[in-house]
């Protein structure tokens, strides 16, 4: 297999995407004369031309709602945010346009389209633009949801996500867009709702998405020192969200830590908890940790972000209170 960076990854799954289906487009603020923001729609502008890579006004809630009816014509839109903190402008479309037009034209409109962008922080940007919210647009009934992790993950996802007939949240992170990873040659999907097992372990079960899973990573090896063997699993679609490998991984391990990019009042790591309470109890031998972001907007001051974000000491603490070392 060859080694690529995250954000071709990204540019191949859409350019591949485009190279099969015509009714495929992106459009997006600097997405074509500038190869997009962080360059991951490179060279797209000289294979597919101006109707089909299209540079927008900054204006997201109406390109937002350009694209959904664009997906009620026939067409598969792909919408670039240069942040998803800009989403917030065209939220009104995605959540009340884009998620509910299949059911409300019973079935007649279905919204095949994808809106990504990176979420979270990406170092000292300040609380307006280092907000995660997986867990809003999760909350939705009609949205999927997907936030890969690593390179492989990031392309299979994408096409999938492309040539699903539901509107697809796929969130990135500027800070993955220069990460190197194995991708093969040859076409591959991976289909969306199903999470994956990074790393086998006995002791504990490490669930996380997202860049933040390299924390967990970083912790399990250290954690592997002391003979406590972690489990990691990556949800890689936070909605639809793969319950069952997380419910069968507890009864394995007894023990449960999420670890996640966000605040913590109604996150991704409560669902979990509550779902693994109503499916496993009996299996716990340790209360569940959940490990966010402090409950405050991030701050700029680099000594307080990294105070802010979670880290593999916080995992570790974490193991080992459920372990009881």
């Amino acid at each position: 297999m060859r080694t690529i960076q995250f954000r071709e990854a990204i540019a191949e799954a859409m350019s591949e995407e485009m190279r099969r289906d015509e009714t495929v487009y992106l459009m997006g603020e600097e997405v074509a004369e500038y190869n997009g923001a962080y360059k991951a729609s490179k060279g797209m502008l000289d294979e597919f031309g101006p109707k089909r890579v299209i540079d927008t006004p900054i204006a997201e809630l109406g390109f937002a709602g350009i694209a959904v009816g664009s997906a009620m014509n026939g067409c598969r839109p792909i919408v670039e945010y240069m942040t998803f903190n800009f989403s917030l402008v065209g939220i009104d479309q995605i959540i009340n346009n884009a998620a509910k037009m299949r059911q409300m034209s019973a079935g007649q409109f279905p919204m095949p389209m994808v809106f990504r962008g990176p979420t979270a922080s990406a170092g000292q940007l300040g609380a307006t633009h280092s907000q995660a919210f997986e867990n809003w647009f999760a909350n939705t009934p009609g949205l999927k949801v997907v936030v890969p992790s690593t390179v492989y993950d990031a392309k299979g996802l994408l096409k999938s996500a492309i040539r699903d007939n539901d509107p697809v949240i796929f969130m990135e992170s500027e800070q993955m867009y220069g990460d190197k990873g194995e991708v093969p040659e040859e076409e591959y999907t991976i289909p969306l709702g199903v999470a994956d097992i990074k790393r086998a372990g006995t002791d504990v079960t490490i669930v996380s998405f997202g860049k933040i899973i390299k924390e967990a990573i970083i912790a399990a090896d250290e954690l592997a020192q002391e003979g406590i063997s972690c489990e990691i699993i990556d949800l890689r679609t936070v909605r639809p969200m793969d319950y069952d490998c997380i419910i069968n991984s507890v009864k394995k391990t007894n023990r449960l830590v999420v670890l996640e990019e966000a605040w913590p009042f109604a996150s991704v790591a409560s669902e979990i908890t509550y779902m693994v309470q109503e499916r496993a109890f009996d299996y716990l031998d340790a209360p569940i940790q959940r490990i966010t972001t402090a409950d405050t907007p991030a701050p700029y001051s680099p000594t307080l972000l990294k105070e802010w974000l979670p880290n593999a000491q916080d995992v570790i603490k974490a193991v080992k209170k459920v372990t009881y070392k």
